[in-house]
């Protein structure tokens, strides 16, 4: 079907779409898909293949991934100021973990297309009024009314004109910077799906990397089938309730070519509960031969409601449990990959901790979904992943030849 890669697969619409959204008219949904089919892919195949590429490096041990930015992109919030601001704070991420580890550093933004959120449960309760729950600028408003509330497919358009506008500044801005997302919205990700005329390869058109989220990894689920599919360079995040068995079988479907690059596994373990979790899961993969790209996510395991409602994560669990992360991998002899957070250039006060109390949520909490560090708080973070890095560390002739 395509390089070895992948093989035959079975069709993703004949399986189960968990987190699909209960659009109201199929037919309207039909029409803005078949829009989307008609309008050019937002990446091309050489610069997916380009990322596959580097993050071969981080699988043999070469290299670092840093992936970052917004919880979930916000329609209204589109500008070119915002962009900018999240790509310098990435590149001074990147600048502090490279002079640490002596590692070329891939730079990859949760950005372009991360407007879907998967969601724990189907309705929210205000003030005794239930109300279908929000799920991401690309399927419904957050504000609390009946009509901001209803899924609405014209918004997959308006998605893509905001993905396309973000792609277009990422290029101009004169550095290499990746675009990823959670590839939620199937419907979505198919229409931008395309054949590469050269390789006869399909990629996914919408990003150039793509991720599969903890409640949608089923392995007989249609995003694991979706994602068998493209030649994209996937993830797949892996929470508390993960078996290494299970994340054999995923290396299995979604990357039995074992091609270095292909495949990462993002993992969100909790900051208590990593050192007990990780070990077997990084020893079993390992053993197997799969080149896969281990990598820490500190947030999502690590989120707790305040006082007055608010979804917030301490700063000190995020460090926690990288440092978990990286405690694990050296025990093991293996390679901790990289970094996966959310976090923005903006100053908001999403979460607890390096100058921020609970007592300071209200000031500025702008995420209409899950808490993200603050530009402060993310390079104060970058700094203290500096300090876990240990020798041995790569050759110079090493690093040139990557």
């Amino acid at each position: 079907m395509n390089n070895g890669t992948v093989g035959t697969v079975p069709d993703w619409r004949a399986l189960v779409a968990r987190q699909r959204p209960p659009w109201p008219d199929e037919a309207v949904l039909d029409a803005v898909v078949g829009d989307l089919v008609a309008s050019p892919a937002l990446v091309i195949p050489r610069e997916c293949d380009a990322l596959t590429a580097r993050l071969a490096g981080v699988a043999e041990g070469r290299a670092f991934l840093l992936q970052g930015g917004d919880c979930a992109e916000r329609l209204d919030r589109l500008s070119a100021r915002a962009i900018r601001r999240t790509l310098r704070l990435l590149r001074q991420m990147s600048v502090v973990l490279t002079s640490a580890s002596a590692l070329p550093m891939v730079t990859v933004g949760r950005i372009a297309g991360q407007y879907a959120k998967p969601r724990s449960r189907p309705t929210e309760t205000v003030d005794g009024r239930t109300l279908p729950v929000y799920r991401g600028d690309a399927v419904n408003g957050s504000g609390f009314t009946e009509a901001e509330r209803r899924p609405d497919p014209a918004r997959l358009r308006r998605v893509y004109d905001a993905s396309r506008y973000t792609i277009d500044v990422l290029r101009a801005s004169g550095t290499e910077h990746f675009a990823s997302h959670e590839g939620l919205l199937l419907d979505y990700e198919e229409a931008l799906t395309r054949r590469d005329r050269r390789s006869g390869r399909r990629y996914a058109g919408s990003g150039h990397l793509l991720w599969i989220g903890d409640r949608t990894r089923q392995l007989d689920g249609a995003h694991v089938a979706y994602f068998a599919s493209i030649d994209n360079p996937i993830a797949v995040k892996l929470g508390p309730s993960t078996t290494p068995e299970q994340a054999l079988a995923l290396v299995d479907r979604l990357d039995p070519g074992r091609r270095p690059g292909r495949l990462t596994f993002v993992v969100r373990m909790g900051a208590g509960r990593v050192r007990d979790l990780l070990p077997e899961l990084v020893e079993k993969v390992t053993a197997s031969g799969a080149p896969v790209v281990w990598v820490c996510d500190p947030m999502h395991g690590n989120t707790f409601e305040a006082p007055g409602g608010y979804k917030t994560r301490r700063f000190d669990d995020v460090v926690a449990e990288v440092a978990g992360f990286f405690e694990v991998h050296e025990a093991l002899g293996t390679h901790a990959g990289g970094l996966h957070v959310e976090m923005t250039g903006e100053d908001v006060t999403e979460c607890v901790g390096h100058g921020l109390g609970l007592e300071d949520l209200h000031r500025n909490y702008e995420s209409a979904c899950d808490p993200r560090l603050n530009a402060d708080q993310a390079l104060e973070l970058a700094f203290l992943v500096a300090g876990m890095f240990h020798p041995p560390r790569p050759t110079p002739e090493r690093r040139t030849r990557w």
